[in-house]
């Protein structure tokens, strides 16, 4: 194009312009208006509650400048209450979709300064519209939560409006990554629909959910509480379980959605992102004859053994603070994102409870629904026994675990280090439930049960008439150790298709797993399964 030719349309553009002058002035300043808020002193007041705008934690959770938002311009069409002269732009919602690391991904937020972020009907409608949008086009969505439950003044349609998100939270799970994000009070009917997404990640201090607050538990049961102590972020990511993530600042919070969403796939459809690693694939793993003890009865952090094993020893675990007699892990294995489920001996031996198999079995879900394959490690005693445990219901919450694994299509290694005894062998993967590889090192120890209560209950009649009982009873514990329990048994039955050397756990790991990317499993036809809950 020639200088003369440029020119014309520069000046044509200029006509255009100067001819919408007002229009695009009056556009610009509504725009700037709505991204502001109400007023410079709402901006004040959220950030001395130590929170940040819509807009910011926006701007920290997508890559610069790639934000489009949708439906800037909402205004509710309300009234009574005198909310007929109170139309702000947004209505209380930022919507609309950026990139995370070049992915796309769809995102609402909350904008506490308006309404104290409290849903009404376009409010509820602007985040239909972007679920809607994030279901079609098969990309995650990430909601950022800082609301006060429904829009009183509004009534039954605030409430209505829940029921529209909770239908799609519904209808998009297990298809697309749906994550929450708790940066502010959320109560009431509102805590559901983190708790129908995959994640959820809160913030110490600033975020808390609860159906009742504080006021109602008090005024019912005569608890007095406070609303962290009710439903903090510590709480629930210690105690309830709802919190998978719980961090001390936004900043730091945001920054690890980044990271799960690079270690997710955009839907059910597609595989998780691959890296590229320098970390060789034959690289030995002789520091975890170090870090695993021999003996079965000593306790040692399954966590170390993850990071010697995974690429460049970085993992996510999943619920760190719940149920830490098990593991869940997100990591890489030959670039490629594989789940972890490890029984964690340093926290009451490794047992199975019913916190360990509810967390196990949801993640378990979470990875066979967004195609990541399951890496199990195995090192348990059993099923904690107690009348609290049995009259909890160990074997209906056990049973979900069992249910996720035997329901899963995804490829699935089993890895046996230690110990594996009795049900709780069968439920953490075995071959009898359908892993597709198993494998163990030469101390594995699988069985009905340990060795000295096995002897117990077999020779009880030979140990009670010897004539020094206490010597009789560890010759049988001898002989059913020498019988059953040598390493080898499994193998030599099949039920375990290799044992291996620890310093090759990595390598052989990463070439079973390469082995399976092909894999393909036919389910049977069926609306839906019925799995205990």
């Amino acid at each position: 194009m020639g200088s003369s030719t440029r020119g014309v349309y520069m000046s044509e553009a200029l006509a255009v312009e100067g001819a919408f002058g007002n229009r695009l002035v009056e556009l610009r300043e509504i725009k700037e208006a709505a991204r502001r808020g109400p007023d410079d002193a709402a901006t004040v007041r959220q950030h001395e509650r130590g929170k940040l705008t819509a807009h910011e934690r926006i701007e920290l959770l997508l890559d610069p400048g790639s934000f489009t938002e949708i439906e800037a311009l909402r205004r509710h069409r309300a009234t009574g209450f005198g909310l007929e002269h109170r139309r702000p732009y947004s209505d209380g919602v930022v919507c609309g979709w950026g990139t995370v690391h070049g992915r796309t991904v769809f995102v609402y937020a909350h904008d506490f300064r308006i309404f104290g972020g409290a849903l009404g009907e376009a409010h509820a409608q602007k985040i239909h519209k972007v679920m809607d949008l994030a279901a079609a086009a098969g990309a995650p969505l990430v909601s950022l939560n800082d609301g006060a439950g429904a829009r009183i003044q509004e009534g039954v349609t605030a409430l209505a409006g829940y029921g529209g998100i909770f239908q799609r939270n519904t209808r998009c799970s297990g298809v697309i990554p749906q994550i929450s994000v708790m940066l502010g009070p959320c109560a009431g009917g509102a805590a559901y629909s983190p708790a129908l997404t995959d994640f959820v990640f809160m913030v110490r201090e600033t975020s808390q959910m609860f159906i009742t607050g504080p006021d109602v538990v008090q005024a019912v049961t005569g608890e007095e509480i406070t609303q962290n102590g009710l439903g903090g972020a510590d709480v629930h990511a210690g105690t309830s379980g709802v919190a998978a993530f719980v961090y001390d600042d936004e900043q730091s919070c945001l920054e690890d959605v980044r990271y799960l969403l690079s270690l997710l796939p955009a839907n059910n459809n597609e595989a998780p992102p691959v890296e590229p690693t320098d970390d060789p694939i034959d690289r030995r793993t002789d520091r975890l004859l170090d870090l695993v003890p021999t003996d079965s009865a000593r306790a040692y952090d399954m966590c170390a053994v993850i990071e010697e094993i995974v690429d460049d020893g970085e993992f996510l675990q999943v619920h760190a603070g719940w149920a830490t007699n098990v593991v869940c892990a997100l990591a890489r294995l030959d670039g490629r994102v594989v789940g972890i489920v490890a029984n964690q001996p340093a926290t009451l031996a490794g047992v199975l409870d019913i916190e360990a198999s509810e967390k196990a079995a949801r993640f378990v879900q979470t990875c066979d629904a967004f195609n990541i394959p399951l890496v199990t490690l195995v090192d348990v005693p059993g099923f904690l026994p107690g009348v609290d445990q049995e009259h909890g219901g160990i074997i209906r919450h056990g049973a979900k675990l069992l249910y996720a694994y035997c329901n899963a299509t995804v490829p699935r290694v089993q890895l046996i280090l230690r110990k594996a005894y009795g049900g709780a062998y069968i439920v953490m993967d075995s071959r009898s439930i359908g892993t597709d590889v198993s494998l163990a090192w030469p101390t594995n120890e699988i069985a009905v049960m340990g060795a000295e209560g096995a002897a117990n209950v077999i020779f009880r009649r030979e140990i009670k008439a010897a004539d020094d009982p206490e010597t009789e009873r560890r010759l049988k514990i001898k002989e059913y150790k020498t019988e059953l329990m040598h390493p080898y048994y499994a193998a030599e039955r099949g039920l375990v298709d290799d044992v291996i050397e620890p310093a090759r756990t990595r390598e052989v790991l990463i070439r079973s797993l390469r082995m399976l990317r092909t894999k393909h499993a036919d389910v049977p036809v069926r609306k839906h399964g019925n799995p205990p809950v």
